[in-house]
């Protein structure tokens, strides 16, 4: 069975299936002649669901950082809960039923009660309570796995995967992604091209895909299920030459970013998160371009404190060891939502109450992510940037806020360093007054994806406009030359930390427009030096 899909990463990757989903056990309702004993089967389920949690908790403290570990000590919690605990032995011992079924019965009723809630942060536990509950009813029938991948390396397939259900992943068994919803700008897809596997979207497989052989191909976009052994040797033979260029690719570590005609240009990397580095030190990045600190407030029950935030971008500074880390500070709104922050919802959130526009509204919240920043910054090479900026008013005001915590930090006796401040360029606004940006910010940085988006009126999160997202299109180019040429003569330095920064086709092109930096996922850096090695800059 052939079925075609869109490709978010080539590559090819062969193996068995695994149906990752959010599957509920089906369960019965059967009577218990002792409940005491069946009371007792349901605290010891209980007790070996917080022990999973534990695991988890430390395996995303050490992958994600403090704050998106948290979720997993709120589950932990959650399940102690007494109201959620009594109503089930309760229910076990008035109604002599398993102990499955009273979970499965308290579960949903306390998903209704919070799903009917006014608050949003409430309306999310919802969620919470359904997936603790799931994980005991599923120790209960004896089914272990919640989602685990098993010993064989897999290529997974779900309807899509949300950040924090990749944190449960053991990352070093998934082939490739295949799903069946999300968009080239998900972050599934960017969890694949960071972690370089190929990678499907809009793949409609069947549910008994399951165990079953297949090859992705994620050059022509093509999801092969029970593929015949002729399709299995040509595809082999594909891998071998791949894997024989990856090794080719490996050679360039430690050489140089220089063009031929003797141009050297700075490589940096793209991350999410603290477990980023790792992938960042092994591709030998220069430094990290942009840091997207969003994630920490993603994957957060609660507004992560100063001291959370300090753990992971002073971790981030000092596994770099003097390389540059550039973080852009909070950028929420549009697609990345989150509960606690009690935003209206929009018609047209893309264009809508995101990025600086919350910050310097929230001035606390902003201020809280800035000291954590300026402290981390004594600890290694830090920069800033403000993402979504339309004017010259927001800067200045940005950079008032980053003077004020300067102060109190020299008030309080705290360190810190010097920061480098910049701003994204990602929209037509900000690019028309890049000349007068220039001179308030040391550094621009373009964000590629909202830039084209904005100049072409489309929208990236629709799959039906992807065919005529067109990142390539003169008019996003132009701008691109105008940006950099303006940056230059107001004395910035200029890069691209969109996705287009890693499209080798125009790898010469920005050299020949005069761009000093390019940040890219870290499993590009290699692809993209190799383009660097082979252009010229001049034109």
């Amino acid at each position: 069975m052939k079925l075609e899909g869109k490709s978010v990463f080539s590559g090819i990757a062969i193996g068995k299936c695994k149906v990752f989903g959010k599957k509920e056990s089906l369960v019965k309702r059967n009577k218990v002649a002792d409940t005491a004993s069946e009371i007792k089967r349901f605290s010891q389920a209980k007790e070996q669901a917080k022990g999973q949690l534990a695991l988890l908790y430390d395996k995303a403290l050490r992958e994600v950082g403090e704050a998106n570990a948290m979720i997993f000590e709120v589950h932990q919690m959650m399940l102690d809960d007494l109201d959620y605990v009594e109503s089930i032995t309760n229910m076990i011992s008035s109604q002599g039923i398993n102990a499955e079924f009273a979970v499965a019965t308290t579960g949903d009723n306390f998903a209704e009660m919070f799903a009917a809630m006014d608050d949003d942060y409430m309306r999310e536990r919802a969620a919470d309570v359904k997936d603790i509950s799931n994980r005991v009813i599923g120790i209960l029938q004896g089914d272990h796995s919640r989602g685990e991948l098993g010993d064989e390396p897999v290529i997974l397939l779900a309807d899509d995967l949300a950040p924090s259900e990749t944190v449960q992943l053991d990352k070093s068994k998934v082939l490739s992604f295949v799903t069946r919803h999300g968009s080239t700008n998900s972050h599934t897809a960017i969890l694949a091209r960071t972690m370089n596997i190929p990678a499907l979207i809009g793949v409609d497989f069947p549910e008994e895909a399951e165990g079953k052989m297949a090859i992705v191909d994620g050059k022509k976009g093509l999801f092969i299920l029970e593929p015949s052994q002729e399709e299995l040797e040509t595809y082999r033979e594909l891998r071998r030459q791949e894997e024989h260029s990856a090794r080719l690719l490996q050679e360039l570590k430690g050489q140089e970013n220089i063009t031929k005609d003797g141009k050297t240009i700075q490589l940096y990397a793209n991350i999410g998160g603290v477990g980023d580095v790792a992938s960042v030190l092994a591709n030998d990045a220069g430094g990290i371009g942009l840091f997207r600190s969003e994630f920490l407030y993603l994957e957060s029950q609660d507004y992560p404190t100063e001291e959370q935030q300090f753990k992971a971008y002073r971790t981030v500074a000092e596994n770099m060891a003097g390389k540059k880390v550039i973080i852009r500070t909070l950028d929420i709104g549009a697609d990345k939502q989150v509960g606690y922050f009690n935003l209206d919802k929009e018609e047209n959130p893309a264009m809508g109450y995101r990025a600086i526009r919350i910050c310097l509204d929230r001035k606390d919240t902003f201020k809280t992510q800035l000291r954590a920043i300026y402290r981390a910054s004594y600890y290694g090479n830090i920069s800033i940037m403000f993402p979504m900026i339309i004017s010259v008013d927001e800067v200045r005001r940005a950079k008032a806020l980053c003077k004020e915590v300067e102060e109190e930090l020299k008030c309080e006796g705290i360190p810190f360093s010097d920061v480098e401040l910049g701003v994204m360029i990602e929209t037509p606004a900000a690019a028309m007054i890049s000349d007068l940006l220039a001179e308030e910010v040391d550094f621009f940085s373009v964000g590629t994806n909202d830039l084209t988006q904005y100049t072409l009126a489309i929208d990236r999160q629709n799959p039906k406009l992807d065919a005529i997202y067109d990142p390539h299109h003169e008019g996003v180019l132009r701008m691109l030359r105008m940006i950099i040429d303006n940056g230059h003569k107001g004395g910035c330095w200029v890069g691209i930390c969109g996705e287009l920064g890693a499209d080798v086709t125009l790898t010469e092109t920005f050299l020949q427009m005069g761009v000093d930096e390019l940040s890219v996922s870290p499993s590009m850096i290699l692809r993209v030096r190799e383009q660097i090695r082979k252009s010229n800059a001049s034109i």
